[in-house]
């Protein structure tokens, strides 16, 4: 049964989103409450599945971890696979590396199996949340090191920097969250007015 999601600016599950509780060395907000509740999360891939085409994409890469959620979601909804991009040591396969620099100022290395793909496949990039633009970095430079091509990239929001910046003029980026909205704002200060009335069971199941 549809029901109705609010504007496309204002969806009702984004106040789903929960606060950090746990201090600077987590990530300022959790967007997994969105998944845990079902109409939310399937109201939350309809959104993002509404500006694909399916016919310009030929996998769909998740970013470890919780981009595999939306990865595997979107890969399901348009008819195509889901190839995983890891941290490094997770996979008991050949595998092909790239380093970059996370939201927190860390160095990592993300690695995809080797090979992944044919010369001039089309890849999907999907992470939760872009901050810095960082890892979404090392997932470019793994498809292009195996000679693929991004077909886009997709998260819940992209928070505006130079970097994020780069990747829209650059590639199709597709985002719940809207550039130049009210929420665009909040997210990149990093505070969401919807915290002050955020309760846990908001985003139980039904």
């Amino acid at each position: 049964m549809t029901h109705d999601k609010g504007p496309r600016d204002d969806r009702w599950y984004f106040s789903l989103m929960a606060p950090n509780t746990k201090g600077d060395k987590f990530a300022w907000l959790d967007p997994t409450s969105i998944y845990i509740n079902g109409k939310a999360y399937h109201d939350l891939l309809d959104d993002l599945v509404a500006d694909l085409d399916a016919d310009e994409i030929d996998v769909v890469a998740g970013l470890d971890a919780m981009g595999f959620v939306l990865a595997a979601g979107i890969a399901a909804r348009i008819g195509r696979g889901f190839l995983p991009i890891r941290k490094p040591g997770k996979l008991c396969v050949d595998t092909d590396q790239a380093s970059m620099t996370n939201y927190s100022g860390q160095t990592q290395a993300m690695e995809m199996r080797l090979p992944a793909f044919a010369p001039g496949t089309r890849v999907l990039l999907v992470d939760q949340w872009v901050e810095t633009g960082g890892t979404m970095h090392g997932a470019v430079q793994l498809v292009e090191q195996q000679k693929g091509k991004v077909a886009g990239m997709v998260a819940i929001v992209m928070e505006e920097n130079d970097n994020t910046a780069e990747y829209r003029k650059k590639y199709k980026c597709v985002t719940a969250i809207q550039p130049g909205t009210e929420w665009q704002r909040q997210a990149n200060a990093q505070y969401l007015e919807s915290f002050k009335t955020y309760k846990p069971e908001m985003a139980f199941p039904v």
